[in-house]
């Protein structure tokens, strides 16, 4: 589980967004963006845009529909 964070740094909340992914290399392929690229981010080298929080907010919703799935299969498997 992941800690709470402040809302008011969008390089604040994208570091966290990396971290539910699972970390950098997995943000990476998330989100097709350079590992190099996100630890910028991160880092404050470049900035977060309006655009990539669209784009995080758009993998994280593809990342709960794929856990949500697999938690049904969970449930159905251990059901059975």
């Amino acid at each position: 589980m992941t800690a709470p964070f402040a809302m008011d740094d969008p390089r604040d909340h994208f570091a966290h967004c990396v971290q539910v992914f699972g970390g950098i290399t997995a943000a990476s392929r998330r989100l097709a963006i350079d590992e190099r690229a996100i630890r910028r981010f991160i880092n404050g080298e470049r900035p977060v845009s309006q655009g990539l929080l669209e784009d995080t907010a758009k993998a994280l919703r593809v990342l709960i529909a794929e856990a949500a799935t697999a938690e049904e299969h969970i449930t159905a498997v251990l059901g059975s």
